[in-house]
């Protein structure tokens, strides 16, 4: 191949690899660590349920920062793996909540290398590299895995001889459990239960919190399940958020962001979380206003209208269709006439105000939107459809600041 280095016979000694061969391997990534994914889960079934919980996104950051990091450093040896090496001992850390030992985690790590390794046979075949190239990989490959295995290892060690930690890991292992939802056992939560002196409520309230080095463990209350460990840091809180509850983050999270999930019965608590976190992604969007603590009960309109952002998509495809053909200023103006109108079904004069023209231009629109959707304005159902699907656009254009 052009570009790259090949040693010429099998007597030469293995050095790194030359840096053109990340070039080769880049493009391979997406579709690489999405068949390591589908080997790793049918091999390991438990991860594959972990990665349908709410653990699930950490876990596929994890996954791709250790394939990725492999191929940076082919490119650029002195590239960063801080947050790399953070995940795995993550890795390791979870290992060890859940009272395993590091052999599946290792198991996993290496059939990874395995499902990679047979990727490079075909790139190698593809582009004529040499048998001492694919040597020099594998080579690598395994080094590699070797280390990681070692920061995982680091991370399980630090739990495992935390002894003085041991009620916290326990209850940390708890959440874990509440938040996984079925198919656990009730019989492994209510052990838990019983080693932790923690009493399983019927409903509970998640907490989503921004991580930050000020998350103060020992203002929490004793009740409360809390994993500031977490890429996500959240925290159960037996019942529903009262004063005395908001009171308690404030005092603990000083200056940190925080979303109150819904109150729910304890067997949804994933779902309390999955909306929690929702509302911070939509405030780091500019969808929703920025506050200490925000209830994700102040905005379920929001979550609902923006729970699916492809199916909104094809709604407002089919609810504009008679927009289609229309110049993109002169739809955004019936759009805006249009909203307008189905918020307050004023008059020409009170939409004129609200949309600074004329009442004679709000009228001539209102003409023009009639004879575009036709009985589409007229049928509730139908108008119902499209005021939702311009609400929903609405908010997801704050998040952007462009245009409907």
């Amino acid at each position: 191949m052009p570009g790259v280095a090949q040693p010429s016979d099998l007597g030469e000694p293995l050095g790194p690899l030359p840096q053109e061969f990340a070039t080769i391997v880049r493009p391979e990534l997406p579709s690489l660590i999405k068949e390591i994914g589908l080997e790793v889960t049918r091999a390991y079934p438990e991860y594959a349920r972990l990665l349908d919980g709410p653990y699930g996104q950490g876990i596929r950051v994890g996954v791709e920062q250790s394939i990725s990091v492999f191929v940076d450093q082919v490119a650029e040896p002195a590239a960063p793996s801080a947050l790399r090496d953070e995940m795995c001992r993550r890795f390791g850390r979870f290992e060890a909540y859940e009272g395993r030992s590091l052999d599946q985690l290792q198991g996993a790590y290496r059939l990874g290398a395995r499902v990679a390794l047979r990727r490079a046979k075909k790139i190698g075949r593809r582009y004529n590299l040499s048998p001492t190239m694919m040597l020099t990989f594998a080579d690598a490959l395994f080094s590699y895995v070797d280390e990681l295995e070692a920061l995982s290892r680091e991370g399980y060690l630090e739990v495992r001889s935390a002894s003085d930690d041991h009620t916290d890991t326990l209850r940390r292992r708890l959440l874990h459990l509440i938040l996984a939802g079925r198919p656990v056992p009730r019989v492994a939560i209510a052990e838990l239960c019983e080693q932790t002196g923690w009493t399983l409520p019927d409903e509970v309230t998640l907490v989503a919190v921004r991580p930050s080095p000020d998350l103060d463990r020992l203002a929490i209350d004793r009740d409360v399940l809390v994993d500031f460990t977490d890429p996500q840091p959240h925290l159960l809180i037996p019942g529903p958020f009262d004063d005395m509850r908001r009171r308690m983050l404030e005092h603990a999270l000083p200056g940190v962001r925080a979303a109150i999930g819904l109150t729910v019965p304890s067997s949804l608590a994933s779902d309390s979380i999955r909306w929690a976190r929702r509302v911070l992604e939509l405030v780091d969007a500019g969808v929703i206003d920025d506050a200490p603590a925000i209830l994700c009960d102040d905005h379920l309109i929001t979550l609902w209208l923006l729970s699916d952002p492809v199916l909104l998509d094809q709604l407002a495809r089919r609810e504009l269709a008679p927009m289609a053909n229309i110049s993109a200023n002169r739809r955004e103006r019936l759009i805006e006439t249009l909203r307008i109108w189905l918020d307050t079904r004023g008059t020409a004069a009170q939409m004129g105000e609200l949309l600074d023209v004329h009442p004679q231009t709000v009228r001539y629109r209102m003409r023009n939107l009639e004879s575009i959707f036709g009985d589409q304005l007229v049928d509730p159902e139908a108008r119902f459809s499209t005021e939702t699907v311009l609400r929903a656009m609405r908010l997801r254009a704050r998040s952007n600041d462009t245009p409907i």
